[in-house]
């Protein structure tokens, strides 16, 4: 008889979600998004009942978009290269839970709206300003060094990861999250992009900014891209401080 395992998912919209499982063979290699499109071809649970189809996300299927991201036993990660296998073998059971992230609005079963994670990044001006000087030629050579540096921070995918575990994001805080504190530090290491970097300070120096960061440093244990982001939060710590002074110093004094 082929194996079998089970898929618990936590199901409904805010106000009514309950649990229902799922049974489906175990093959090799099969993820988490390849076992939800099983059941989206056949939508019959464990009590051979014939029930809507699971709601989410997916995208790139290669740990790119973002999109998919979901708490898997309990931990908030993508589950496009969550491979059933091994996460069964280390659990030492035949059951997988799959719930919504918790800090972000639910729409419907694994479905979140992630929009307040974009929003921060429009509050840091998460980008490159172009002005027109591009016309006039490439602009400053980047060190081999800065480069590598910089597309590790560039590799972030807003997945939402790092704010899932981090218990200073929540409803009752404006803490604007570790995601958006390492792209701050990401676009103010640009040579063209450190022209704005005093506005991007200022928006760290603001309520949510950086200084309600507990330090707990969930957020790098379960980033999916190892992004240093209590480096990056460190950094810009130091960052904000010098900004503060400067701006002090820098104020002339009115009587």
């Amino acid at each position: 008889m082929d194996k079998t395992f089970t898929l618990k998912v936590f199901r409904g919209q805010k106000k009514s979600q309950y649990w229902e499982e799922f049974e489906l063979p175990l093959t090799s290699s099969l993820n988490v998004i390849s076992a939800l499109m099983e059941i989206q071809k056949k939508p019959i649970n464990k009590k051979g009942e014939k029930v809507e189809p699971i709601a989410w996300e997916q995208g790139c299927l290669e740990e790119v978009c973002g999109s998919c991201s979901m708490l898997i036993n309990g931990r908030p990660r993508q589950a496009c290269t969550a491979i059933i296998e091994p996460i069964l073998k280390r659990t030492g059971s035949t059951t997988i839970t799959l719930a919504p992230f918790t800090k972000f609005p639910l729409v419907r079963d694994l479905v979140v709206n992630r929009s307040r994670m974009f929003d921060t990044l429009k509050d840091v001006k998460g980008w490159v300003e172009a002005d027109g000087t591009f016309i006039k030629g490439f602009g400053p050579s980047i060190s081999q060094a800065k480069q590598e540096s910089m597309y590790v921070l560039s590799t972030c995918m807003t997945c939402g990861c790092c704010t899932e575990g981090c218990p200073q994001f929540n409803d009752a805080s404006s803490f604007i999250g570790p995601a958006a504190i390492s792209q701050v530090r990401l676009f103010n290491a640009h040579p063209t992009g450190k022209m704005s970097k005093s506005k991007r300070l200022a928006t760290l120096m603001e309520e949510g900014g950086i200084s309600e960061c507990g330090n707990a440093q969930n957020c790098v244990q379960v980033c999916p891209k190892d992004i240093p982001l209590t480096e990056s939060i460190a950094a810009l710590g130091r960052d904000v401080s010098l900004e503060a002074f400067k701006k002090i110093f820098s104020t002339p004094d009115r009587e």
